[in-house]
């Protein structure tokens, strides 16, 4: 059976590429636009949904794995900011502010249909930082392509004066933790 991973995102391959040697990436082809009252944890799990319905369609015999992240701050969405100065906004937003990340997780076995899920949550407290650290830190990382507008796995972590979660991966985009548990209920051992 493939194992297939249901993104194009370099971040979710190079955290799943820790878990299991062999497995291929194939970009979901999905309209990820909200719905109207969808709240952050409904919107992560169905794009996660729809992710791994949408790869699972052209491959018979696979466990597909797809994943999405909402990020939540004050009641609204915090986006993929696309370029500087977005991303710079976005972020002065934050200061001194929780933000809740909904990361969710779907599992699917096209041979047997069926489906796991789960939604995990991270919350994070940003720093008060000027906005020159603000702008020094998005042209060192230049994190236009993730959700809340930084990379955890890099220089992000000095964005951030508290976080608290089950599993540090979920804030990069693939709650491991999680994943561990749904590829043992579909007999996949990964140690």
């Amino acid at each position: 059976m493939d194992i297939i991973l249901a993104s194009s995102s370099p971040y979710r391959r190079q955290l799943l590429a820790r878990i299991l040697s062999e497995f291929r990436c194939q970009s979901p082809a999905i309209d990820e636009t909200s719905f109207a009252q969808e709240d952050p944890e409904q919107l992560a799990l169905r794009l996660a949904r729809e992710k791994a319905r949408a790869v699972a369609q052209n491959n018979s015999n696979a466990l597909v794995i797809a994943s999405d992240q909402v990020a939540w701050h004050r009641g609204q969405q915090l986006t993929k900011p696309g370029n500087r100065d977005r991303n710079i906004e976005q972020l002065m937003q934050c200061q001194g502010e929780e933000v809740c990340f909904y990361t969710s997780i779907a599992v699917l076995n096209s041979r047997r249909n069926t489906l796991q899920t789960s939604v995990e949550r991270y919350h994070t407290t940003f720093r008060h930082l000027s906005r020159e650290q603000i702008e020094n830190y998005v042209d060192r990382e230049t994190p236009f392509d993730c959700a809340g507008g930084f990379k955890m796995e890099g220089l992000g972590i000095a964005l951030f004066e508290k976080m608290s979660g089950d599993d540090p991966n979920t804030l990069i985009g693939l709650p491991l933790i999680r994943l561990i548990d749904m590829l043992h209920e579909e007999g996949i051992p990964v140690i």
